[in-house]
């Protein structure tokens, strides 16, 4: 009988070659038969020269379906598909085998039940000793199971390399393991400015600015990300067109099962703009921290005048001369004040947000003032601002200091715009049940198109021939908001470049009253009895000249300069009241607090820190340290007649004096 050899076969289970040969002895034969016949992972079946079916093992008739009985005599395309049979590969299949001795195939093969799987077929051409074609032994494997695991295997590949390719936030590209780059995403592309072409092949070290290219820092990125698996960095990275921009990196070593390295997934990240409004934050909180210094440092000065002033205001038989320049110098210091304030939010001014305090302002009193602070810059120009206003009182409900501002602001523009020795006119009605004033300047003009621009921030465009000397930028904004928060209105109107331009502003009236008084309007406190108060205030001027004001009140003060003389004037003085200032050297105001509230005899005194920060987030720490009071430099008088009035009470409620 013919037998199959099947010592020569290869790892795929595909003989190499059959050979027909004579029956070796009996026992040999049956073990090789019984060998074919048990395996069940392999259909395995000899062909005649015809292709038809004359052995048929248990592999193949758990892969077919057919028992040997229903197969044999059958020829062999009834394994194949429709199209397949149409198309005569069989018949090919077979002339390949015989021609070259053997053919290998995979496609899709056709069971019993009708059912297919994917298949590798190898045809063995089997020929007798004379060389004559007896047959063809033919071995098939069901490979439908790591078809599908490959087909998901690309399919995975392909979607993540999908994935990866449409990502444009990200630079995803990989490197071998020498640092040259194999593959190159969108977000590569549009991150470094390189194409595909013109990066794969090339080191990633072009990608680092020549500084740390120089020194090596790619090859160290790559020695650590092998020792350690990862790593990440941030720094400046280089464009193809020799821009910088600061990027997260992250590298990756990656290995294959075997642990080989296979190379480094690199990811960045292009985070310029970010570290630019980290930049802009951390130097907007520098700025803060600068503007709050700055008014610290303002107000210290500001506080002796404003004590001064306090002193002045209680002399009597001053000439009118010296009363007017009183008057002056205490509203130019209550104006100065506020604008000390203004440093410490400038943000909150052009976003709105400034509080404002309202009382009613009298028309008339409001252009004088703005008037004179205006006056600095109108008679340097030799400039003239003639006020046109009802002789009645005209009563507007709203915050003087910032309608002063406003006020004179428009003026400064007006001076700036006009000619030296022209005349600015400064008109005041009533109309409509509002308050409206008008500054009318003989100046440059304005462009028509540009009347709408010129209240938007930093308009200063330029947009005409006239208007183009800087002074329409944050000014008019300001104005705008401030106006508008008082529930009026501001408008420009010109006829144009050479004929001058009217700013009108419109403003509520305040509602009649037949009281004296509002809410906005302080009372005047009832007499204080003497009190004992111990001044605590590095600031010598400041600490000498509150002094002599609260002496003219009739109260019994003493003054020490730093911390420590406090502590041996306070037991022997035991003060009904004690003014601390908070920023003192060597001993501050918190630790001179906490000293004098440990000696027995200063039990009932009460405590106020003197300070020039007047944030909330001082008032609670003044007040966690055990400050009765906070007193926010310069002090206004009725706010320091209302904490005397509030130390009195303490003491006239404590029995003692």
């Amino acid at each position: 009988m013919t037998q199959l050899d099947l010592s020569s076969s290869r790892d795929n289970g595909g003989p190499a070659r059959v050979q027909a040969e004579a029956a070796p002895s009996a026992p040999v034969g049956v073990d090789h038969a019984s060998l074919v016949q048990a395996i069940s992972d392999y259909a395995i079946i000899l062909l005649d020269a015809t292709g038809h079916v004359m052995s048929w093992n248990a592999g193949a008739q758990n892969l077919e379906g057919y028992t040997e009985s229903e197969i044999v005599g059958q020829h062999f395309s009834r394994f194949q598909t429709e199209e397949a049979v149409a198309s005569g590969w069989p018949t090919y299949e077979l002339g390949q085998a015989a021609l070259t001795g053997r053919f290998e195939d995979e496609g899709w093969r056709v069971r019993k039940d009708g059912t297919t799987f994917w298949a590798n077929v190898v045809i063995t051409a089997v020929h007798d000793e004379a060389g004559t074609l007896t047959g063809f032994a033919k071995i098939t494997r069901d490979l439908t199971a790591q078809r599908d695991y490959l087909d998901a295997l690309r399919q995975s590949e392909e979607r993540f390399r999908l994935l990866v390719d449409s990502v444009k936030d990200y630079a995803i590209f990989m490197l071998d393991p020498q640092g040259f780059v194999v593959s190159w995403n969108a977000g590569a592309a549009r991150i470094n400015g390189y194409r595909h072409d013109e990066i794969v092949g090339r080191h990633f070290s072009l990608l680092y600015v020549p500084g740390e290219a120089a020194a090596g820092k790619p090859t160290r990125e790559l020695a650590i990300a092998r020792q350690i698996g990862t790593v990440e960095d941030e720094g400046w990275r280089v464009r193809k067109d020799g821009s910088t921009f600061w990027a997260n990196v992250i590298i990756t070593a990656v290995y294959d099962e075997a642990r080989q390295l296979r190379g480094f997934a690199k990811i960045t990240r292009d985070l310029t703009e970010r570290r630019r409004r980290e930049e802009l934050e951390r130097s907007s909180e520098r700025m803060r921290d600068f503007l709050a210094t700055l008014a610290h440092e303002l107000r210290n000065p500001l506080a002796p005048v404003r004590n001064a002033v306090g002193t002045m205001q209680m002399e009597t038989g001053l000439s009118p001369a010296l009363v007017r320049a009183r008057d002056l110098i205490d509203r130019q210091v209550t104006h100065l004040t506020r604008l000390v304030d203004d440093l410490l939010d400038i943000g909150r001014i052009m976003s709105d947000k400034v509080e404002l305090r309202i009382s009613r302002v009298d028309l008339a009193e409001l252009v004088a003032r703005a008037i004179e602070a205006a006056r600095p810059f109108t008679d340097a120009r030799e400039q003239r601002v003639v006020a046109h206003v009802p002789d009645d009182p005209v009563v507007i409900r709203g915050d003087m200091t910032r309608l002063v501002q406003v006020l004179q602001n428009l003026l400064h523009n007006a001076s700036k715009f006009s000619p030296d020795g022209s005349v600015i006119d400064v008109l005041g009605r009533i109309d409509f049940r509002m308050a409206v004033l008008e500054v009318r300047d003989p100046g440059c003009g304005i462009p028509v198109r540009s009347l709408d621009k010129i209240f938007e921030l930093f308009a200063q465009e330029k947009e005409g021939q006239y208007f183009g000397e800087g002074g329409l930028g944050i000014g008019l904004t300001l104005c705008k908001s401030l106006v508008e928060m008082h529930g009026g209105s501001i408008v420009a109107s010109s006829e144009g470049p050479g004929l001058g331009s009217t700013f009108t502003l419109s403003l509520p009236l305040a509602a009649a009253q037949s009281e004296t008084t509002e809410s906005g309007t302080i009372t005047i406190a009832a007499d204080v009895q003497p009190l004992r108060i111990l001044l605590i205030d590095d600031n010598r001027d400041s600490a000498d000249s509150l002094a002599m004001l609260l002496e003219l009140k009739g109260h019994e003060v003493r003054i020490a300069y730093e911390g420590e003389q406090a502590l041996q004037i306070a037991p022997r003085f035991t003060p009904h009241l004690a003014l601390i200032d908070i920023a003192m050297p060597k001993m501050d105001g918190y630790a001179t607090l906490a000293a004098m509230r440990a000696l027995p005899e200063m039990s009932r005194t009460m405590y106020a820190a003197m300070t020039g920060f007047g944030h909330a987030s001082d008032l609670d720490r003044t007040r966690k340290a055990g400050f009765h009071a906070h007193l926010v430099k310069p002090v206004e008088m009725t706010v320091l007649d209302a904490l005397l009035a509030k130390a009195d009470g303490r003491v006239s409620g404590s029995g003692g004096t």
